[in-house]
């Protein structure tokens, strides 16, 4: 059988590392891939964005099965060429696409269907939103508040301003491109800052039925505390105590179903993988966000816990039948600890060398997946990215997961090399 997965980083590490556990024999390739994947599949020198010769590779090599990570390739419409040229492709449609690549799109999708969420106003332009921040609609001069670029920014294009001000100030900076680049901030979207605790859940999805995977929290700050600047994470952990029982069955009925259904009703159906970026606010829970394909590093702490062959699940959302296939996950909880580059998120520093990879993964329930690196001349492997490695450990609890990740990362270095110690404590 022979797979191609689309993207470079940590999460399509881990989608090669979990589409071979079950079998070794499958022919993997991974456009572009990194110095992990390499050791998994075979690199192919294509970019995720470059559709066309993505659909020729396909083509050319007779691939069986296309497993999109990225959300670029999504939003620019990957799914619908592939499927249209009668290849088998987990991802949604480009219209499904926007209910993350435009943060606009999805808060009216939301409304429109009745999904709890944070109060919202679309601004189109900068002075529409400094005017709305001064309306008064989202509370006093001192209160915190929300601004979102409206496209796609990589994790880094929300803004969480403790007032009018710094509010503000954001929307400034935002339309200047000095927060994340223009293209992405062709308006933006105010939003009232919920408070409560917040939580991730992802599922697949064949357009109607679904299947959870388990609950994960995610840390976006780059600095202990989750302080400082907003990165694409820098570590996440599952535990069954994320979410109790009745409040994943509160989720099921007033977000998920409704999400599904709405999507349906409006003609796009959500196969593949939704998202949910969740609050769990003192009113029920709420959606922050919505992203159509697995996150990174939430897939590193997912698919270490998968059992069911990740083959047979993409079948049977192909098929439409996520509803017949038992999907199974290992017990206990996992977590996976970011290893990032010096300067990181702003100008990573790159081209350092990197040791204690082999010493990192001696125990067997610990991986070593890669974000950011490249292979040098003499076969030693290199930083080439902002996030570098995620290293993930299983155990039966939350606590013996973290000692294990944490232990193996410890083994790790390279000059400037940074992570956060309080993964899965705050």
């Amino acid at each position: 059988m022979k797979i191609l997965i689309v993207g470079s980083g940590g999460r399509e590490h881990a989608l090669a590392w979990s589409f071979k556990k079950r079998d070794p024999g499958r022919q993997l390739f991974c456009a572009n891939g990194n110095a992990g994947i390499a050791e998994l599949a075979e690199c192919v020198d294509i970019s995720p964005e470059n559709i066309d010769a993505l659909l020729e590779f396909a083509r050319s090599e007779a691939i069986d099965l296309t497993f999109v990570g990225g959300e670029t390739a999504l939003s620019l419409g990957i799914v619908d060429r592939f499927e249209a040229a009668g290849l088998s492709i987990i991802g949604p449609g480009g219209n499904a696409a926007r209910l993350e690549s435009s943060k606009s799109f999805a808060k009216n999708f939301m409304a429109r269907h009745e999904i709890p969420t944070a109060a919202y106003f679309n601004a189109a332009g900068e002075a529409e939103a400094l005017a709305e921040l001064n309306s008064g609609r989202f509370g006093a001069d001192s209160d915190p508040v929300v601004i979102k670029a409206d496209g796609l920014a990589a994790g880094k294009g929300v803004v969480v301003a403790e007032n009018r001000s710094a509010g503000a100030a954001a929307v400034t900076a935002m339309f200047a491109g000095q927060i994340v680049s223009k293209e992405a901030v062709k308006s933006v979207v105010i939003e009232e800052c919920l408070v409560g605790k917040e939580v991730s859940l992802l599922m697949f999805c064949d357009g109607r039925n679904f299947v959870l995977m388990p609950p994960t929290r995610d840390h976006k700050r780059i600095g202990e505390g989750d302080t400082g600047d907003n990165t694409g994470g820098m570590g996440t952990v599952t535990d069954p105590s994320l979410l109790r029982p009745e409040e994943t069955s509160e989720i099921v009925k007033k977000i998920v179903l409704p999400t599904l259904d709405g999507a349906r009703e409006d003609g796009f159906p959500i196969k593949g993988i939704l998202f949910l970026g969740l609050m769990m606010t003192e009113q029920g829970p709420k959606v922050l966000e919505y992203n159509v394909r697995f996150g990174d590093p939430e897939t590193q702490a997912i698919l270490v816990n998968l059992e069911t062959d990740l083959v047979e699940i993409c079948y049977a959302i192909l098929e439409g039948s996520l509803d017949k296939q038992l999907i199974s996950w290992k017990e206990g909880s996992s977590a996976c600890v970011i290893l990032a580059a010096e300067n990181y998120p702003k100008s990573p520093r790159k081209g350092d060398s990197i040791s204690g990879l082999a010493e990192a993964a001696v125990d067997e329930n610990v991986w070593v997946f890669h974000s950011g690196t490249s292979s040098g001349n003499d076969g030693e492997i290199l930083t080439a990215g902002g996030r570098v490695l995620g290293v993930t450990a299983t155990a039966s609890n939350l606590s013996n997961a973290l000692h294990r990740a944490y232990k193996a990362a410890n083994k790790i270095n390279w000059k400037g090399m940074y992570f956060r110690t309080d993964i899965g404590k705050t």
